[in-house]
């Protein structure tokens, strides 16, 4: 069972204040609410990204856990590598055989969805037993804002700039939730920071599931999606309430949704107020644009009602 709020202000701050991440990203938020949820001792992996350059700044770190820094494309092999290390220590009586250790890896959607999605099935293929966490803000932002396979069609960055040659990125992200679900996982979900209760017992879930585990978060980012850095959780719930990012879980196999808006939004009310979709809101290509995201979405939105049974 979920813990409360109170339950949650009791737990050990793992990742503290004091890092250098931007005000108002969403990383830091799911990161703490992610670790939150387990009161086991937790090793992390981290792969290069935002939250690794941010927390870690020579000779400072954000971390009271043990954390390994690795690189952009090998979080999930090295959560499994020390996963195996664990297993074997515990074979060999070096630790104790009733030693309960939690593994995660953290890594962004460039380090999820591209750079590092063949480690990723790799690792989940073969079965260790490891929640891998990614912290979605849709492009390449520690290296200046470049598209990746998680940027939604129509948004502006530094490789698929809105302009009088493109309108933003010209096709739909990939459906990296649904790609971990074919891999046959116990259990995966999507959620955001914004919801925490949401969050934290799915991130409880996933710990507690024996075998590999999956969590896609979506993580606003101020700087790349031009939006005021006090409103990265308004921005969050308002993807959860235009269902462009539907919060729900797969649980071995069954479908659950989480959260259900109780009126669906149109997605100009999560577009509007982000710089990155500003030039969507101008002449009949950005209209068309808007158009074509939504009939995706209400597709997707579909979609999973019928998986979840819920059409």
């Amino acid at each position: 069972m979920a813990k409360n709020l109170k339950q949650l202000s009791e737990t050990p701050v793992r990742l503290t204040g004091g890092h250098r991440l931007c005000p108002g990203c969403g990383e830091p938020i799911a990161v703490r609410q992610v670790l939150m949820a387990t009161d086991k001792p937790v090793i992390a992996t981290n792969a290069t990204g935002c939250l690794e350059v941010s927390t870690t700044i020579f000779p400072y770190t954000a971390w009271n856990i043990p954390w390994l820094h690795i690189a952009f494309e090998n979080a999930a092999a090295a959560a499994a590598g020390v996963e195996a290390m664990y297993q074997a220590l515990k074979k060999s009586g070096q630790i104790p055989a009733d030693a309960d250790y939690k593994f995660v890896a953290f890594a962004g959607d460039g380090g999820t969805y591209d750079i590092g999605l063949q480690a990723l099935s790799g690792a989940v293929e073969r079965g260790h037993d490891f929640l891998f966490v990614c912290l979605n803000n849709e492009a390449y932002m520690n290296t200046g804002v470049q598209r990746s396979s998680a940027t939604p069609i129509g948004a502006h960055t530094t490789t698929s700039p809105a302009g009088s040659v493109l309108p933003g990125k010209t096709v739909h992200r990939k459906d990296l939730t649904e790609v971990m679900v074919a891999h046959e996982l116990p259990y995966v979900a999507q959620s955001i920071p914004g919801r925490w209760r949401d969050l934290v017992s799915k991130a409880e879930k996933a710990f507690e599931t024996p075998g590999p585990t999956f969590i896609n978060v979506l993580t606003p980012c101020p700087l790349g999606w031009g939006h005021d850095g006090a409103a990265t959780v308004d921005i969050a719930m308002l993807a959860a309430d235009t269902c462009i990012w539907p919060l729900y879980e797969v649980e071995y196999g069954e479908y659950r949704i989480t959260y259900k808006p109780k009126e669906k939004k149109p997605i100009e009310a999560f577009l509007e107020p982000q710089a990155r979709f500003r030039h969507l809101f101008r002449g009949e290509e950005g209209a068309a644009v808007r158009k074509a995201a939504q009939e995706w979405v209400d597709r997707k939105w579909e979609q999973l009602l019928k998986k979840a049974g819920e059409a």
